[in-house]
């Protein structure tokens, strides 16, 4: 099962970590009051697309959102897209809402947002409703990620 490989993967880094099972959550509000965590300590793990059969993941805190442009100047292409939910579950092995670096089935490349450096943060563990929290730092060294400004905060509703 998708929760197991993840929890054998980030287990196997070394990492102090907590597991936390809440079940489905409607919102982001309602995930980090589930998780004992704000809003921007949850941590998104989206699979971006940058050419053909080559993706990586992006850790973007929950109060957060890719800034493109940015991403593209980091990675030096003109063209990013995000695959549907079919094609991200085909390279990660994981449903979209479980998608976490640990224990993908195919080891993508990480950027992780400037932002999660230095703080506790909550990821995906590969299934819905289950949560890692750990330290940001730890997770950017276990993952060997990609450090970056590659977010900007979330435009507010009107």
């Amino acid at each position: 099962m998708s929760e197991e490989r993840a929890t054998a993967a980030i287990e196997a880094t070394g990492i102090a970590h907590t597991v936390t099972r809440h079940g489905r959550v409607g919102s982001l509000a309602e995930a980090a009051a589930a998780r004992g965590v704000q809003p921007g300590d949850i941590v998104k793990t989206l699979v971006v697309r940058r050419a053909e059969d080559d993706y990586l993941f992006v850790l973007v805190p929950g109060d957060r959102e890719i800034s493109w442009p940015k991403l593209r100047a980091l990675l030096g292409v003109n063209r990013l897209s995000m695959p549907d939910a079919a094609v991200a579950k085909e390279v990660t092995g994981y449903e979209r809402g479980t998608i976490t670096p640990f224990g993908s089935t195919r080891a993508w490349p990480v950027v992780a947002d400037a932002t999660v450096e230095g703080r506790t943060i909550s990821l995906g563990a590969g299934a819905h409703g289950v949560a890692f929290t750990a330290d940001g730092s730890d997770v950017i060294r276990a993952l060997d990620a990609q450090v970056a400004d590659v977010t900007d905060p979330l435009a507010s509703a009107p």
